[in-house]
Parts: structure tokens; sequence; C-alpha cells
């Protein structure tokens, strides 16, 4: 039992927030490209991924099982977001704050995106099939990641160039 739900319960609550952040933060990142600031969408974006990072420790817990992966993603994104937050919060995008926000939320969009294309391909049979293996392995995967990684280095670079918001 993890705040009151089974392990079940627990583990759809974690996806649904994490789905929720990846939607949100996508809006947001396609925004910073047309220069929109969103200050609605993106504190619901920071929100969810700040609640998806810490509700994956849990899961599996961090207290009984060695430190893994995913628990140090989990924590390489609550430092990015810290600071992103600092950045938009406290020092108002403000000279080189600016670019530290873009950089550091984008970042942590693209990580958890990343975890979200290895669950998949561990929870969706038919990705399973393509790349069997925990941690997921093969030529497939690999494309799949690549393609993320490359999709997430061009908006990135774009976000930085073009969001500047008023």
């Amino acid at each position: 039992m993890i705040l009151g739900m089974s392990m079940a319960t627990f583990v759809q609550v974690h996806v649904v927030i994490s789905l929720i952040a990846i939607v949100a933060g996508l809006i947001v990142m396609f925004g910073m490209l047309s220069s929109k600031s969103q200050p609605g969408l993106t504190a619901i974006f920071l929100l969810f991924t700040i609640l998806t990072s810490a509700t994956g420790f849990p899961i599996p817990p961090l207290l009984t099982e060695k430190l893994l992966p995913s628990h140090i993603i989990g924590i390489l994104s609550l430092v990015l977001l810290a600071i992103a937050c600092l950045a938009l919060y406290g020092m108002k995008l403000a000279g080189p704050w600016r670019w530290i926000y873009v950089l550091t939320a984008l970042i942590s969009l693209y990580l958890n995106t990343f975890v979200l294309v290895i669950q998949s391909f561990l929870k969706i049979p038919a990705l399973s099939a393509l790349a069997p293996g925990a941690p997921p392995s093969g030529p497939v995967f690999a494309v799949v990641q690549g393609i993320v990684l490359v999709f997430f280095v061009v908006m990135i670079i774009g976000a930085l160039r073009r969001f500047r918001p008023v």
C-alpha cells in the first residue's frame, strides 16, 4: 500500500500523472517555438512533471531495492525541475535565466518521454515483441529512442533561439 492505494492503483495514478505532464510539456514546448509563455499550462507541466518524478520512487520501492536507473533519472529530473522553477518563478527569466529555464524544463520533458518509450516497450506486447528484454534492446528500440532524442535536440535548439516572452 502506498498513500492508501494498492501498488497497481498507485502505478495507474503515476502513469496518468506522467501522461498529463508529457502532453502539457509538449504543448508548452511548441508554444516556446512561437515565444508564447502559457503560464497556466506551464505550471501544470512543471507540477505534474515533479509529481511524475516523485511518485516514481516507490516503483519499485527505493528503500527496499538497490538504486536503479529509473531512480537516477528521477533524481536528475527533480534537480532540473528545481532549477527550471527557480529560473521561471524566482528569477523571472531575466538574463541567462531564460535559456536556463528552457534547457532544464525541456530536458526534464525529454527524460519523462525517454522513460515513456522504455515503459511502452516493456508493457505493450507488440512493442515488447520488437525489442525484447528488460530493459528493452535491439535495433528497433535504439531507432525509436534515437528519433526521440533527435526530435528533442532540434526542439530544444529551436526553443532556445525563439523563446523570448514579453
